[in-house]
């Protein structure tokens, strides 16, 4: 074999390899996505075998991050990439640790879904906590798209969602803590409430994580201390004035 065959053989096999990896990570995404709305699911309908189902699920989103990390191990350590290829793969190590956490905020929310099932379940069939579900799994899917398409901005925009998931947990909070004073007798849903309020709460403080992964992907800058605005506005900058870095 020729030494420039050689060369396009190595590199489409490098290139073969990357892209497994960021296939794999949608389909962790994808797995994990469908974990949090079933978990939501068995909780409003009352369903015990769909919630243990998607607690017993957490160990295959842990299989697939453990095959996910040992590639990417592999890829470090016998090609040496270098600028845009490893910024996605560090990236990819950080996305996979935040869904390996939703992942784990899922099966809690299907435990309790599932335990809450053998009780009447209140008039309003968890209102709140499927509105929230929803807004936070659309967080997660749009998160995720945003990967996929390495698109920073519209990263930046799914991130500033965070603060209607923070707005609706305080909500919850609050009722809930008013039932508790009205009626003893609820404390101890309340409080499973609470804890699925705050398992959701958190799913969206990861899907937020991924988004700033995206941009750091693409434009090679850590943004996990600043906020969104002006995040936002040194994008815009970036994108007028390519020669100017976002603020460190």
């Amino acid at each position: 074999m020729e030494k420039s065959d050689l060369s396009h053989h190595i590199l489409s096999r490098y290139n073969d390899d990357l892209e497994r990896v960021r296939t794999n990570v949608l389909q962790m995404g994808g797995f994990v996505e469908e974990q949090l709305k079933q978990a939501v699911t068995a909780l409003v309908q009352g369903d015990s075998r769909l919630g243990e189902q998607v607690a017993r699920g957490d160990q295959k989103v842990n299989a697939m991050e453990v095959a996910i990390d040992d590639d990417c191990s592999r890829i470090l350590a016998t090609r040496a990439p270098a600028a845009s290829d490893l910024r996605l793969i560090v990236a990819v190590i950080k996305t996979i640790t935040d869904l390996e956490r939703i992942g784990d905020e899922a099966e809690k929310i299907g435990y309790i879904g599932s335990r809450l099932a053998a009780v009447e379940r209140p008039a309003d069939r968890y209102r709140e906590i499927k509105h929230l579900g929803r807004l936070v799994a659309d967080m997660v899917h749009e998160a995720l798209d945003a990967f996929a398409r390495l698109d920073p901005e519209g990263a930046v925009a799914i991130a500033k969602k965070d603060r209607l998931v923070d707005e609706e947990f305080d909500a919850i909070q609050r009722q809930c803590i008013t039932f508790m004073m009205e009626d003893p007798r609820t404390i101890r849903r309340a409080l499973d409430v609470l804890w699925v309020a705050r398992a959701l709460e958190r799913i969206g403080d990861h899907a937020k994580n991924v988004c700033e992964y995206v941009v750091y992907m693409v434009h090679g800058k850590d943004i996990r201390h600043l906020s969104m605005e002006d995040v936002e506005k040194h994008l815009q900058s970036r994108a007028q004035r390519p020669q100017d870095p976002l603020p460190r």
